[in-house]
């Protein structure tokens, strides 16, 4: 079975001087819980938008189960953006018929059950949602698909903490082994519970690439521990 996601010497520069990811190499596999960890300006964005074929690369290549990002990887990649991108004027259960037509594998079911965990009402439109309840939606959009890798970008920057629990539960019993989900995160403390592997990224760097259970048993510190000496935050 392929690896999930494989970066050869993977460049994206701009105005041919600024380096936002500079000659990255990287494989991952499948069955993982995977942070996505640096500072503002890292390179974390670029690389997701790369590996969603927002951007293309100046240079190197990257493949998603063997292919390089186009049409037949975004039918096996789910990804929550940082930003709310649904049609405000919507109601959430016509968002959720639309996704089921859009993505084969997607479920509906699955969606209605988190939401009724989470007592939002399916029959009002999204601009009527709080910021948070809008993120939550589009959370379980995401994982209510049977994707083969997921990407999160800031899945509980802006949801109080008592929803915290529940949406990395979410997170936890709605991707199987043969997925990956990689998540971009400030709230390292809040999810290292969860990671299995973290990778690191400095000025388009990547300076780490290591299980968390390393870290912890050779470095005798947490992901943030470390992550804060390493960044000096």
């Amino acid at each position: 079975m392929n690896p999930i996601l494989e970066c050869f010497g993977l460049t994206k520069s701009y105005n041919n001087m600024y380096h936002a990811l500079d000659n990255l190499n990287l494989t991952l596999e499948r069955g993982q819980i995977i942070g996505l960890l640096g500072p503002n300006g890292s390179g974390k964005t670029t690389f997701i938008k790369l590996i969603n074929d927002v951007l293309v690369p100046t240079k190197g290549e990257i493949l998603i189960n063997g292919m390089a990002p186009g049409v037949e990887t975004k039918k096996i990649i789910s990804y929550l953006p940082e930003r709310t991108y649904l049609d405000e004027m919507m109601k959430v259960n016509e968002i959720i018929t639309y996704f089921s037509d859009f993505y084969d594998n997607f479920s509906s079911e699955r969606a209605y059950q988190m939401l009724s965990d989470l007592q939002i009402d399916t029959n009002v439109r999204l601009r009527t949602l709080s910021k948070g309840t809008k993120e939550k939606v589009q959370l379980i959009l995401v994982m209510s698909r049977d994707a083969d890798l997921y990407i999160l970008d800031e899945p509980i920057g802006g949801v109080d903490p008592a929803a915290r629990d529940y949406i990395l539960n979410t997170i936890l019993n709605n991707y199987n082994e043969n997925a990956a989900l990689l998540i971009s995160t400030h709230l390292i403390r809040d999810i290292e519970n969860i990671l299995d592997r973290v990778l690191f990224i400095k000025q388009g760097q990547l300076v780490l690439n290591a299980a968390v259970d390393e870290i912890r048993t050779e470095q005798g510190k947490s992901v943030d521990a470390l992550f804060r000496e390493v960044f000096k935050c």
